[in-house]
């Protein structure tokens, strides 16, 4: 369960609340609901005025632009929604500081439900009235509101912080499987540990496996785990069934078996981009450092990070080398005859019958 606090309110209030938040080795931030929730502060907030309704438009824009891009608060200020954002292909454009070598740009794509939200803020009638051309305002005057909606919604402020707000949506994408040089190229930071030999995936490539992810993520389909985005790199049919073989970021091959009824329904080749899901329990947790003699296909080998214990089953997540993490659910009664310890090494594996392919819907643009 998420931990209870104690919160004080602007007028001298104390209630008890439950934090939504998640936890990882480097901090603690907010999670999918959490973030729910304080976007639905901001809009409160906003409804509840007339007279400063503009001035909480464009806090509330701010908000929604860091919640959605993974932002940093100095690049949402310079944006121009009117001219930096591009409906039609649902990416924003950001800019970081000038320097003598020009000023730094990238392109991230958004949801399609996140960005109706922006879209209705922008074209607000108060808003376009008010709001000419960049979103400045004094950064500490935009920290303090959202110190306060986060403190409204009973969590801690600094869990509003806009750097906070642009971790969680980092730790949504990581959680969502996408590889960690991805999420730091999205976010604009720098790899901060040796880079792994993943496989030369072009920002094209990087782009149509972020629109699998925000298609998903806007039917709410991100939840499942498990999942790995990459590329198609093989295809062998036999008579009934094909083998298919899927080329991830983060540098894993993924072997599928499907019928080729689904091969030519989901209209699979070499070079599409799918989404690669194995249910928990149909992964097999096998530990130590040696390659496992199984007749699994897909043998992956890692760390086990968290374990989570119940009375009949037991969670056990893995994190391979590149921060993917792999989720098996075993019988408990297993977890402790095996002993398994957090820290532990071992591999993860599973049948090429075990995965499932999914596509896009080709609602989006995939040019």
């Amino acid at each position: 369960m998420s931990p209870k606090s104690r919160v004080k309110h602007p007028d001298g209030r104390q209630t008890e609340s439950r934090r939504t938040t998640v936890r990882s080795s480097r901090t603690e931030c907010l999670d999918t609901e959490g973030l729910r929730r304080l976007e639905e502060s901001f809009r409160r907030w906003v409804e509840e005025t007339s007279t400063h309704r503009t001035a909480r438009l464009r806090i509330f824009l701010i908000f929604l632009l860091i919640r959605h891009t993974g932002a940093k608060l100095n690049e949402v200020l310079r944006l121009n929604p009117f001219e930096d954002i591009d409906w039609e292909n649902r990416s924003v454009v950001l800019r970081g500081e000038r320097s003598r070598h020009g000023s730094f740009e990238r392109l991230v794509d958004v949801s399609r439900h996140g960005l109706q939200d922006i879209r209705a803020l922008v074209e607000d009638p108060g808003f376009q009235g008010q709001v000419k051309g960049s979103l400045l305002l004094d950064a500490a005057f935009v920290r303090r509101k959202f110190y306060e909606r986060a403190q409204a919604c009973g969590y801690a402020p600094y869990l509003g912080g806009p750097e906070m707000i642009r971790k969680a949506r980092a730790m949504e994408l990581l959680k969502g499987h996408i590889p960690l040089p991805v999420v730091q190229k999205i976010l604009g930071t720098t790899v901060s540990k040796a880079p792994l030999p993943y496989p030369s995936f072009s920002d094209k490539d990087i782009h149509h496996v972020m629109r699998l992810f925000l298609e998903r993520e806007s039917a709410g389909q991100t939840s499942a785990r498990n999942a790995f985005y990459g590329r198609v790199d093989k295809v062998l049919c036999g008579d009934i069934q094909a083998t298919v073989n899927l080329l991830t970021i983060g540098g894993h091959r993924i072997h599928t078996v499907i019928t080729l009824d689904s091969l030519r329904r989901l209209g699979i080749r070499e070079g599409t981009f799918m989404v690669a899901e194995v249910k928990a329990p149909w992964l097999i947790l096998v530990q130590g450092l040696n390659e496992p003699l199984v007749s699994c296909e897909n043998r992956f080998h890692g760390t086990i990070r968290r374990i989570l214990a119940g009375l009949v089953t037991t969670e056990v997540t893995v994190e391979l080398a590149d921060g993917t993490e792999l989720c098996a659910i075993v019988s408990s009664e297993s977890a402790r005859r095996m002993g398994v310890k957090e820290g532990n090494p071992a591999w993860a594996v599973f049948s090429a019958h075990a995965v499932v392919l999914h596509g896009h819907s080709g609602d989006l643009p995939w040019s």
